[in-house]
């Protein structure tokens, strides 16, 4: 490697975990004339902890990255497929999900074992105090913060790495048993002060780790913070004996006091992830590698893949023959995105596990199938793929039916109203509009959409007062020109289609007076601006106009306008209404602490910026038919400092459910411009399952859902009633029709006039599929061409 990366003779790792470990012996196989040095501060083969969990994904990265490394791992791995769930006394099995299991202590003999035969030199019971030190030791050309969790480097170079910590809600801790289990099981029991987890599975062919997990207010009302290591395990013993078979629970951290070995997870993550450091007159790079840069939660088991990839990718870098900048700017700016993913679904997953009593309402069935999809990246399809009988047995119980249904095609009532599937086309503004009324454009475009499957269509946000519109191109619901023309889309909805329609009503507020999207969203008008009205005199953004804050008798004249607005849309025929308070727009501004600054009841507390929203919700519940759905938008989390976040949107849901709401359309953001949402795949979907599970009203997902894949797996889990679909809708207005053909379902209702085509769609639909599996499966060509 000298020959490939100029000026690299000497690395250096500081810390002798997974990570040190096997960048060592990759580095040392690919050049051995580099000298390799790992210091660690334990003894020779001393090591802490139980078994570690790989998938088979992770050995086959293993085995392209070093042969003969994977081969001697992978004949002391126990292999298992299955998952067990035991839950209220019955259990649930799925299988086909290939894990494999391996002492802790065994994993690091093996590397450290290969290490030696390589030619890494391994320096033991030596304690990196000073790195800097130590790189001038040695002479390094590049050193390897691979010290772990508590890593010193990390520390000490805190403000260049700016890490940040977060510390879990719930206590753990790691012990060992004889008892040996077949599958990786999860065992859940209740306590008169709440739920305790056990995480276990075997490693070896007599032993398996037995993790025991509980929230910190369950694990002190229980007092095992003041317990002693053996009357706490004794506890455990007792509470989960059923699954122990006779078995005791080991503990390996016998060395700690009290309750120093129940911990709450850390959740770490680094900006950065190099630095450079003075030795010898040099600038040498310092660089942090596995649980020194990031940790994973260990409920998705990735912190030791982590590690390993990371040592893997690493030394490919340095394989290209690079310069060190290059190298080291690289593996930062990839590895960064790759963990960002993990560490999505470690949260997701930490927090199913953090809230186990918000899925406890729910049967095993659903129970064990939320928990097999916690991270997001398990899909229905995925589990179908790994057990289709499991999986058709649960779409039976789940739809009712002998032969079953995809989820996102069951049927939902709601009060009156009966929809066929549980898809809707999101509110989407077109900016067609003329002076409040819509043209033939929207006719068309929600008329295309009734026609495309989808359970319901909803209109743009409407707005009750010419001045409420957000652009000039919005539609309004304030005279009889509008009523007319949206009981013109109505009638053809209903007429030529089995879908709903829906009527969104909102107030832009302070985000009004603006251009259309395609001229500069939420931009002021060049010219010709209207006044605006919000719950304070506080502009969306310098750009904007300063809006005047709304007196009382603004308000009652609003709510008025409202409900003027609600008896309109009934008259048309509309199936739904939904309020919209979610955005930054009027409603939103006074549910959101960043934009009311109220001092009167209407401010203050949540309860006091509830106050207005509420009004007007119930009194336009109570003009709009009883027998007619209503749902609430709300933006369950500001993004923003200081802000609303997902609590707070529990306590809204609470109170427009007792006021009479029937569904939350969960989505997040855009209430002011310094957010910073967490973007991702279906990303607003936890806060819908947490108001859906703690509140117990319906939801609406909505937000980056893009595949009937997801909105299966969202129905399915629990997490929400409905999936809205906004852009993939845009692309293609038969969206549900054509995703249900893909995955070859025959429950989807479609239009009289397109039945003539769909079975030749169908066909060539499973054709495609058929040739692109064959493609897949071929021999590749891995010879380059002259």
């Amino acid at each position: 490697m000298n020959s490939l990366t100029p000026n690299l003779r000497r690395v250096l790792c500081i810390g002798g975990g997974p990570a040190g470990l096997y960048f060592a012996l990759l580095m040392k196989s690919r050049q051995p004339t580099l000298e390799v040095t790992v210091i660690e501060r334990n003894r020779p083969f001393d090591t802490f902890g139980w078994g570690v969990v790989l998938s088979d994904q992770t050995l086959a990265n293993l085995a392209a990255a070093d042969a003969p490394t994977a081969a001697l791992i992978g004949r002391e791995f126990h292999h298992w497929d299955d998952i067990q769930v035991f839950f209220k006394g019955r259990q649930v099995r799925s299988g086909g999900h290939g894990f494999c299991g391996i002492g802790r202590k065994r994993l690091l003999n093996i590397l450290q074992e290969r290490c030696l035969e390589l030619g890494v030199k391994l320096v033991f019971e030596t304690d990196a105090t000073d790195d800097q030190a130590l790189a001038a030791q040695y002479d390094a050309d590049l050193v390897i913060a691979s010290d772990g969790l508590n890593s010193r480097i990390r520390t000490r170079y805190a403000e260049v790495f700016e890490p940040d910590i977060d510390l879990r809600r719930c206590r753990f801790v790691w012990l060992g048993t004889h008892q040996t289990f077949d599958a990786f099981t999860f065992a859940f029991e209740e306590t008169e002060h709440g739920w305790f987890q056990a995480h276990a599975y075997q490693f070896d062919d007599k032993t398996s780790t037995f993790i025991v997990e509980t929230p910190e207010e369950v694990w002190q009302a229980h007092g095992l913070d003041k317990m002693e290591q053996p009357e706490a395990i004794a506890f455990c013993e007792k509470l989960f004996g059923k699954y122990l078979g006779g078995h005791s629970l080991i503990s390996n951290a016998t060395h700690l006091r009290g309750s120093a070995n129940w911990i709450r997870f850390p959740r770490v993550v680094c900006a950065h992830w190099t630095h450079r450091v003075p030795v010898n007159g040099r600038q040498v790079p310092v660089v942090l590698m596995g649980d020194a840069a990031h940790t994973a939660h260990f409920s998705i088991g990735s912190g030791t893949k982590l590690a390993l990839e990371d040592a893997i990718d690493l030394a490919n870098e340095f394989s290209t023959g690079a310069g060190t900048d290059q190298v080291l700017e690289a593996y930062e700016a990839r590895r960064s995105v790759e963990v960002l993913k993990i560490q999505n679904a470690a949260r997701n997953s930490t927090e199913w596990f953090e809230n186990v009593p918000r899925y406890t309402g729910m049967q095993i069935e659903q129970f064990a199938y939320s928990l097999l999809t916690r991270s997001q990246r398990i899909s229905h399809e995925n589990l179908r793929l790994r057990d289709t009988d499991w999986l058709g047995g649960y779409e039976r119980w789940l739809s009712g039916t002998e032969r079953g249904r995809m989820p996102m095609l069951m049927p939902l009532q709601v009060r009156g109203l009966t929809l066929k599937n549980r898809i809707v086309v999101s509110p989407m503004a077109t900016y067609s509009a003329v002076d409040g009324v819509p043209q033939d454009f929207l006719l068309v475009h929600l008329g295309a959409r009734a026609l495309g499957g989808a359970a319901m269509v909803m209109v743009e946000m409407t707005s009750p007062t010419p001045e409420g519109r957000i652009t000039r191109g919005c539609t309004g619901l304030y005279n009889d020109a509008q009523s007319a023309a949206f009981k013109r889309i109505v009638d053809f909805v209903h007429g030529q289609s089995s879908a709903a329609i829906g009527m969104q009503l909102g107030h832009s507020g302070p985000k009004g007076s603006t251009q259309v999207g395609w001229e500069g969203t939420d931009e002021p008008l060049p010219a010709g601006n209207w006044p605006l009205l919000a719950a304070s005199a506080l502009a969306y953004g310098e750009q904007n106009q300063l809006p005047a804050a709304m007196t009382r008798a603004d308000m009652d004249l609003m709510r008025d306008q409202f409900v003027a607005s609600t008896v309109r849309a009934a008259e048309a025929g509309f199936d739904w209404l939904e309020l919209h308070c979610a955005h930054g727009y009027l409603l939103s501004a006074f549910l959101s602490p960043l934009t009311n600054l109220r001092t009167d009841a209407c401010g203050g507390d949540l309860a006091g910026r509830l106050r207005y929203p509420l009004e007007v919700f119930r009194a336009m519940r109570a003009a709009w038919p009883a027998e007619r759905p209503m749902s609430v938008r709300i933006s369950a989390h500001d993004w923003a400092p200081g802000g609303n976040t997902d609590a707070e949107a529990v306590a809204m849901a609470r109170a427009f459910k007792e006021a009479g709401c029937d569904f939350i359309d969960v989505s997040s953001g855009q209430t002011t411009r310094g957010a910073k949402p967490v973007y991702g795949r279906m990303y607003q979907t936890p806060f819908a399952d947490r108001i859906r599970n703690e509140v117990g009203i319906s939801t609406i997902a909505v937000g980056a859902i893009t595949e009937a894949d997801q909105a299966n797996s969202i129905i399915a889990a629990g997490r929400a009633d409905l999936c809205a679909i906004a852009r993939p809708h845009l692309a293609d207005p038969a969206w549900t029709l054509h995703e249900a053909a893909k995955l070859q379902s025959r429950d989807v209702d479609w239009p009289r006039q397109y039945l003539s085509g769909r079975d030749q769609m169908y066909r060539e639909i499973a054709k495609q599929q058929q040739m692109a599996a064959a493609l897949a499966a071929a021999p590749k060509n891995t010879e380059e061409e002259g």
